[in-house]
């Protein structure tokens, strides 16, 4: 009897390349679930020291935005990254 062969067609290749992508793009954006968690994070201690001392609410907004930054280039930069893995 002769051994039988595997023969991977280039659909199968492809749609394995595709799949592959497709889990690396989903596995790289968790991290803006992150980002979204951090931005929540900076306005609830912003709100939450507005609350303790009013007086400061303009110093402390500016380092809100700050933070706010920060943070969203942390979640950009992640998406860039999946954006990678699905096209490059």
């Amino acid at each position: 009897m002769a051994a039988a062969k595997r023969a991977y067609s280039s659909e199968m290749a492809n749609a394995l390349v595709q799949v592959s992508q497709n889990m690396g793009m989903g596995s790289a954006a968790i991290g803006l679930g992150g980002a979204g968690i951090g931005i929540g994070l900076v306005f609830a201690a912003l709100l939450q020291a507005v609350a303790r001392n009013p007086s400061l609410r303009g110093q402390l907004f500016s380092y809100a935005i700050l933070g706010f930054a920060f943070v969203e280039a942390i979640g950009l930069f992640d998406l860039m990254v999946a954006m990678m893995c699905k096209y490059v």
